[in-house]
């Protein structure tokens, strides 16, 4: 056959609009497979697979395009022309017309073409905000500095919370100041009250400096004695006594930290030398009783909580522009609502904490404090999880050594169905703050559930090791039990957490493990019957344990409506995943304003 007669032959045979059609295909088809392997992660050697396989249909189309035919709306094979080649010859024909049209698209792929950058995905940006705090080894590089908590020499020992709050306030002074490390407040507060030298604490820190002293208060005066010690041989670097009014606190905290600052010798700008702006009251009472309201939430329980609620409402009774009162206001209420006995308390509760919140963002949109209880408010509260995550970037930009805001952050990267960037967030609070059980445990639970079940189990114990009676990680223990298939080993750690939601949850799971079904069964109605009202997420978690899903999503709903802090927890849960294919679940998802992928 002549080649004006093939030429002639493929074009009755439509060959060459099968090889255009094929060829728009393939296009069309690359361009919807490389979004779809960078949102899933797969490696780039899986398009080269896919580029490929598209060549070697080249061949195959144009086979298949010359032995049948479309005819009124049926495939035929097509009937030979006088003098076609066949067999061996026209298959060879055939592959290599077909590897001809798909060669200009193989040799620019593999050989011409550029390499194509990372897409820049969300997952990698979070990543780059992470990175923006400096590693772990970084952040005690000297100049470094631990502020312990200044002791109380007022004649009726009865100023704690006050001599505490300067010591925490000069502290995160410290801590704004670039190229000095400052020992977060967890860690340099556990030594309170242990007589332990100063060389073993800024060991146990790893600081070069500490920073002590004493307060003593007296009416409306106050006398400050600060001193900045050299951790290696335990001289003094720089001591001063300070006698003013209680109205004058603020500014000896400016020159308080100026002197510590002058003193390690850090050669900062006019403007990088620390200052009190943002947290400055006029007014003694506002001041004294936002100490007391911070001294009182830190012991984390009911009778505390509304004792700082009452602190609180008096600083900002005193000094209603006293943007810090009003953050902590917002944590207090919303602590008092967690526990509070009625969904309408709750509900209230929470209402009121963000409208605090909101306020102290009016009054000092500069104050991390301010942003970062906002943030870790409105996600949960709201399901305003872009607002969130505004927030704490913010909030981290302005204080990236602040260990609670890392750990707050992870809690809205987990809702977000981030756990990679949620560990690595709560491991950097961790290491700002090694000695922060609640860090410790908050890592436990991501490791255990994200299945780094050895990593986590130590995370789990170091924070028992600081806190040995708490709520959570002896939880996370029993949890950790019951994905190991050791339902036997859970009783005894579920036992342990100090909250009654815990530690039947975590009982009647492994009751139900063993097959004491009516034991099981008892835990859960009791926990039905006393804490409806504040854990409705983890009966929903429960009942879904027990392959009830109706039920399971009952309680969801529930939970919902009570914004139950919980569902920052829904992608995670491990004892959700039986329901995680239920059409009911991505439609809940999307109630809550959280992506569905």
């Amino acid at each position: 056959m002549s080649v004006e007669n093939l030429i002639g032959e493929l074009k009755r045979r439509r060959v060459f609009r099968a090889l255009i059609g094929y060829g728009l295909a393939a296009f069309a088809v690359l361009q919807i497979i490389e979004p779809i392997m960078h949102g899933l992660h797969w490696s780039d050697e899986v398009l080269s697979f896919v580029v490929a396989g598209l060549a070697v249909g080249f061949p195959v189309v144009v086979s298949l395009a010359w032995i049948f035919d479309v005819n009124a709306g049926r495939v035929e094979r097509a009937a030979p022309a006088e003098g076609s080649l066949r067999g061996v010859g026209l298959a060879l024909v055939l592959v290599g017309i077909g590897a001809l049209a798909a060669a200009p698209g193989v040799v620019w792929y593999f050989f011409l073409r550029a390499p194509r950058p990372p897409a820049a995905t969300r997952d990698a940006a979070l990543r780059a905000s992470l990175d923006q705090a400096p590693p772990a080894s970084d952040i005690r590089a000297r100049p470094s500095i631990g502020v312990l908590p200044f002791v109380d020499m007022s004649p009726g020992k009865d100023q704690e919370y006050f001599t505490d709050g300067l010591a925490e306030e000069l502290l995160n002074l410290l801590a704004k100041v670039p190229g000095l490390s400052v020992a977060a407040r967890t860690s340099a507060f556990s030594f309170k009250g242990k007589g332990a030298t100063v060389g073993a604490i800024a060991s146990a820190l790893n600081v070069d400096t500490v920073l002590e002293g004493s307060v003593r208060k007296a009416g409306d005066r106050v006398r400050i004695t600060a001193q900045l010690i050299n951790a290696r041989d335990g001289y003094h670097v720089w001591s001063e006594t300070y006698d003013r009014r209680l109205t004058d606190v603020f500014a000896v905290q400016d020159e308080i930290a100026q002197a510590v600052v002058s003193a390690l010798q850090l050669k900062l700008l006019p403007a990088q030398v620390p200052t009190t702006k943002d947290r400055r009251t006029a007014n003694p009472v506002a001041y004294s009783e936002y100490l007391l309201g911070k001294q009182l939430l830190i012991r984390s329980t009911r009778e505390t909580s509304l004792a700082a609620l009452t602190a609180f409402e008096k600083a900002v009774h005193a000094d209603p522009d006293f943007a810090p009162g009003w953050a902590g206001l917002a944590t207090a209420r919303f602590w008092v609502a967690d526990s509070a006995e009625s969904t309408a308390a709750v509900s209230d509760g929470q209402r009121a904490a963000l409208e605090a919140a909101e306020r102290a963002v009016a009054l000092a949109p500069g104050l991390g404090e301010a942003l970062g209880v906002r943030g870790w408010l409105r996600g949960p509260l709201r399901w305003e999880w872009e607002g969130c995550r505004a927030d704490f970037e913010r909030a981290l930009a302005l204080e990236p050594a602040n260990a609670e805001l890392w750990t707050h952050y992870a809690n809205y990267l987990l809702a977000t169905g981030r756990m990679p960037e949620a560990i690595a967030a709560t491991r950097k609070g961790a290491q700002l703050d090694p000695l922060n059980g609640q860090a410790w445990d908050q890592l436990g639970w991501l490791l255990v559930v994200s299945g780094f079940r050895e990593e986590g189990k130590a995370a789990l114990l170091r924070s028992l090791e600081l806190n040995p009676v708490q709520a959570y990680a002896s939880a996370w223990l029993a949890l950790l039990a019951i994905l190991e298939g050791k339902p036997a080993d859970a009783l005894e750690p579920a036992s342990r957490s100090t909250m009654p939601v815990f530690r039947l949850m975590y009982t009647s799971i492994a009751l139900r493990e063993l097959g004491r079904e009516r034991e099981a069964r008892a835990a859960l109605d009791e926990i039905v019957a006393k804490n409806s009202h504040d854990g409705a997420f983890q009966i929903a978690e429960l009942y879904a344990h027990r392959g009830e899903a109706d039920r399971a999503f009952a309680w969801l709903e529930r939970a919902r409506a009570q914004h139950d802090g919980g569902l920052t927890e829904i992608r995670a849960s491990p004892f959700l995943r039986g329901i995680f294919k239920d059409r009911r679940y991505a439609a809940f998802l999307r109630s809550i304003n959280l992506p569905t992928d």
